[in-house]
């Protein structure tokens, strides 16, 4: 049952785990069958929404994370639909369960994961999971979704709940821009164009989206003429947009919250690799763990704010004129 931690936030309803929260509340009446999996720190995860409104299908596991996981395996061979809901960093801790009991079970658990990257800022870099989109997307059968801001991730959070199958998805600490109106579409596999350019294309997920936004109007300053996608699914990765982007722009720029090795870039390279290469520069935390501090401030200090991603820009421009 519920227990009764305080909220860690307040009122602030931009972050993109209060967005989820709020949403998956809202939504618990429409499906029945979901239950919340909680590590203590439905607060911290946003779910401390669901707790009040809905105590009765909260169910709290304490700091035991690899129980929670292979628990929510045996709650989705009832016909329940477990949404178990921790940090990002406390995931790869039981990511054994997740792969056994959920993937290789091939239950319908959806593991939606706080905190990821530099966005949790002073936490430090012991809390900041740099590694899960890689560790998440090598896991067969696994959907991986970062969403991008609070519209996107509520679009999100109803489509993981539709969606027959293990899922992982990134949610995030720090208020998160207003990206898209309330027209704004979301589906499992798809990404958009939000901008439209010629001269490179910047593809971003999650928190890197506004930021790719920022360096493209930055770069329109230098007559630039640069296309912003959103890739809010990581895997399956939308690979028929990106060859149309590589194709059409003929470079391409990879941003992401996350270690260089494994995540957003590795999924795109391989894609285009596959359809139709193109020289790619990548925008990411370049293997080491993180530090304390803001995240404006971190994103600056690890090489991921708008200015990197702009410099990225001009240097895959570059290697697209060199070419023979």
């Amino acid at each position: 049952m519920a227990a009764e931690a305080p909220a860690l936030i307040g009122s602030n309803g931009d972050s993109l785990r209060e967005a989820f929260g709020k949403t998956l509340s809202a939504l618990a009446d429409e499906f029945p069958k979901v239950v919340v999996l909680d590590a203590d720190i439905a607060g911290g995860t946003g779910v401390h929404h669901f707790r009040k409104s809905h105590p009765e299908r909260l169910l709290q596991f304490g700091i035991a994370e690899q129980n929670m996981m292979a628990a929510a395996g045996g709650l989705a061979a009832t016909g329940l639909i477990p949404v178990v809901t921790t940090f990002a960093v406390f995931c790869l801790r039981a990511i054994e369960q997740a792969r056994l009991s959920l993937a290789y079970a091939r239950r319908n658990a959806k593991i939606v994961a706080s905190h990821p990257g530099l966005d949790v800022g002073p936490d430090g870099g012991s809390a900041q999971a740099l590694e899960d989109i890689a560790a998440f997307r090598a896991i067969p059968g696994m959907t991986v979704i970062s969403p991008a801001d609070p519209i996107e991730m509520a679009l999100a959070t109803r489509a993981i709940l539709e969606f027959d199958g293990p899922v992982y998805m990134r949610t995030g600490r720090s208020p998160a821009k207003r990206l898209f109106g309330d027209d704004h579409r979301f589906e499992i596999g798809k990404g958009q164009i939000i901008r439209d350019g010629s001269d490179a294309t910047i593809v971003a997920c999650g928190v890197e989206v506004g930021r790719a936004l920022e360096a493209a109007e930055r770069l329109a300053g230098e007559s630039l003429s640069v296309r912003v996608v959103n890739m809010p699914t990581i895997k399956p990765i939308d690979s028929e947009l990106l060859a149309r982007c590589a194709a059409e722009t003929g470079a391409v720029v990879t941003a992401e919250d996350h270690n260089i090795h494994g995540g957003l870039g590795g999924a795109v390279a391989e894609a285009l690799a596959a359809t139709h290469p193109a020289p790619i520069e990548f925008v990411g935390v370049k293997d080491v763990f993180g530090a304390s501090g803001e995240p404006d401030e971190l994103a600056e200090h690890f090489g991921i704010g708008a200015g990197h991603i702009a410099e990225a820009v001009r240097r895959v421009i570059a290697r697209k004129t060199a070419r023979p």
